[in-house]
């Protein structure tokens, strides 16, 4: 699978996500109750995604993988962009999108909160 279709795959399986298109077309912005937590894009002809992370976490992250970089048009300290790349591993994409998801999700009203939790544990 693509970096988009893993992304994409893996956050739509998620409670209260919405996808729209409020750039252009090409660039879809994922939100959990109105909230960003990813976009995919292409840049210079390659596939990418911007992801929200702890800053310790993105400068650890940039440090390993030479995929990972700071975040394209965004806060550099608490967002990442996600290049495709041979040597992408699926299953860290999958557990970035998901931390993203839950670093929304943690600053969410109470009552928005539960209402997702609920739905997580149908």
């Amino acid at each position: 699978m693509s970096l988009h279709q893993i992304a994409s795959f893996t956050a739509l399986k998620l409670p209260e996500v919405t996808v729209t298109q409020p750039f252009a077309e090409g660039c879809d912005v994922y939100k959990v109750m109105d909230k960003v937590f990813m976009l995919t894009f292409h840049l210079q002809g390659k596939a990418a995604i911007n992801l929200k992370v702890e800053p310790e976490h993105g400068a650890m992250l940039r440090d390993i993988y030479p995929y990972i970089r700071t975040g394209w048009h965004m806060n550099k300290q608490h967002w990442i962009s996600v290049y495709e790349d041979e040597d992408l591993d699926e299953s860290l994409i999958k557990d970035l999108v998901l931390n993203s998801y839950k670093l929304v999700v943690a600053k969410l009203k109470k009552v928005d909160q539960q209402r997702i939790k609920l739905f997580r544990s149908i």
